[in-house]
């Protein structure tokens, strides 16, 4: 039982101290506008800690907002991080480290590539967009969504060994 109750407390203390890695991250890489860590650090936590990724996910969309602001653009976030999560998920857990390199940097590199498309749903029905504005609205965008495909790209390519090296630092053996 004590065990129990100190393993939540450090599933906690975990959690927090990696969605604050993902904001602080984010907040350091701002001086190159869409290249972050953030797609990356999602799919290495979603590889690790599976359904429990949403916690440190969540602490990051929830760190931003209070640092700026609970404003209209922040809403997407609510959903834009569990699309990518949802589809690290249904990825095959046990692939080859030579055939999880290239999908797992290929899969961040789309979320980068359709970030802007999959945020202007909100964006439509927030600011009253027709179909016609919404399209326009992410062609408009795509020259940033390209450069935050690249950066995932490259990020991404660090998926497999970051989830490698945490869960040799979070397994059960090195817990005892």
């Amino acid at each position: 039982m004590k065990n129990q109750k100190f393993q939540k407390l450090a599933d906690i203390i975990i959690f927090a101290m990696l969605g604050t890695i993902m904001f602080i991250s984010k907040i350091l890489m701002e001086a190159f506008p869409n290249i972050h860590f953030i797609g990356m650090l999602t799919m290495v936590y979603t590889v690790v800690y599976r359904k429990k990724a949403l916690i440190p996910i969540y602490v990051y969309v929830f760190l931003t907002g209070i640092y700026a602001g609970f404003s209209p653009w922040w809403i997407p976030y609510l959903y834009l991080w569990a699309i990518l999560w949802g589809v690290t998920m249904l990825l095959p857990k046990n692939m080859k480290r030579k055939t999880a390199v290239p999908v797992y940097a290929i899969v961040c590199s789309l979320h980068g590539l359709f970030f802007g498309t999959l945020y202007a749903p909100a964006q439509a029905l927030m600011f009253h967009l027709d179909f016609k504005a919404m399209i326009a609205w992410i062609i408009a965008g795509l020259p940033f969504d390209a450069i935050h495909a690249v950066g995932n790209l490259a990020a991404g390519l660090l998926i497999v060994p970051l989830s490698e090296v945490l869960k040799k630092i979070h397994s059960p053996k090195t817990a005892k």
